[in-house]
C-alpha cells in the first residue's frame, strides 16, 4: 500500500488545490493537518512518506505569535534528515529556507496576483521544473523573500523577486509562486484578505478577471509539475 503524505495547512482557502489532484491521479493516500482551525503539528513524521507545508498570512520570524512555527521547522528539519520529499509552497518554502539556515525577510514590496516567472539555467535539466517553459505566469501572494540556502539550487525567479524557487538535496522543493491554486481558491483569497489587498494597492476583482486569460495554462503545468513531484515518493 502507498505510504500516506502529510500536509500542513496555514489558511481555509489556501490547501493542496493542484497538488491533491496530482494526489488523487496517483492514487497516493494524504492526510492534511488544519494548523489555521487548531489542529497540532506531529513532533515527526513517522509513517509519513512525504511533506507539504502550504502557504498563509503568518511569517517564519513571528515565533511569539504563531507558537506551531518552531514545531514545523522542527518537523522539516526531520523530513530533510530522513530524506523524505518535501514540497514548500509560499509559507512553506520559506519555512523549508529557514529549516536549512537561510535568512527569510521582508521584500521590497507586496507581490500579488499574475505575473511572469522565468526558469533560471540551473533549473535545465531538474526533474520537476524542467517540465515548466523558460517564461510563464503564475499567481503570486507573498510579502516575505528568502536568501538561498547554502548548498541549494535556484529554479524560478520573477522581476520582482530573485529567488522564486529552489532545490536542496535531490527531493526537497521550495516555491514562492502559487501553482497549486485553482480559481474557487482564489476567489476564496480575495475576499479572506480583501484588507491585504487593499492596503498593497491590488484589485482583487482584477485577479479573477485574469483568469481565463492565464488559468488553464497554470493548471497544465501544475498538473505536469506537481505529477513529478508525487513520482519521488515512490
Amino acid at each position: 500500500m502507498n505510504g500516506e503524505i502529510l500536509i500542513l495547512q496555514h489558511a481555509a482557502s489556501e490547501h493542496a488545490g493542484n497538488i491533491a489532484a496530482a494526489l488523487q491521479r496517483a492514487n497516493r493516500p494524504y492526510l492534511t493537518v488544519e494548523v489555521f482551525a487548531g489542529q497540532s503539528v506531529p513532533d515527526d513524521l513517522g509513517k509519513f512518506v512525504g511533506l507539504i507545508v502550504m502557504g498563509g498570512p503568518m511569517s517564519v520570524y513571528e515565533h511569539a505569535k504563531y507558537g506551531f512555527i518552531p514545531d514545523e521547522l522542527q518537523l522539516i528539519t526531520r523530513a530533510l534528515d530522513h530524506g523524505k520529499p518535501i514540497l514548500g509552497v509560499c509559507l512553506g518554502s520559506q519555512l523549508l529556507a529557514a529549516a536549512l539556515g537561510a535568512k527569510v525577510f521582508a521584500g521590497p514590496r507586496k507581490e500579488i496576483g499574475w505575473h511572469n516567472v522565468s526558469k533560471l539555467p540551473s533549473a535545465g535539466g531538474d526533474v520537476l521544473f524542467d517540465a515548466l517553459p523558460d517564461n510563464f505566469m503564475a499567481m503570486h501572494w507573498h510579502g516575505d523573500i528568502f536568501d538561498l540556502p547554502g548548498g541549494a539550487v535556484p529554479l524560478l525567479r520573477s522581476d520582482l523577486t530573485a529567488l522564486q524557487a529552489f532545490r536542496y538535496g535531490k527531493n526537497a522543493y521550495g516555491s514562492l509562486c502559487h501553482l497549486e491554486l485553482t480559481y474557487p481558491q482564489i476567489d476564496r483569497m480575495v475576499q479572506e484578505f480583501r484588507t491585504e489587498l487593499d492596503q498593497a494597492g491590488v484589485s482583487g476583482q482584477e485577479i479573477l478577471q485574469q483568469w481565463p486569460r492565464y488559468g488553464a495554462s497554470l493548471e497544465r503545468l501544475a498538473g505536469e509539475l506537481f505529477s513529478r513531484w508525487v513520482a519521488l515518493l515512490a
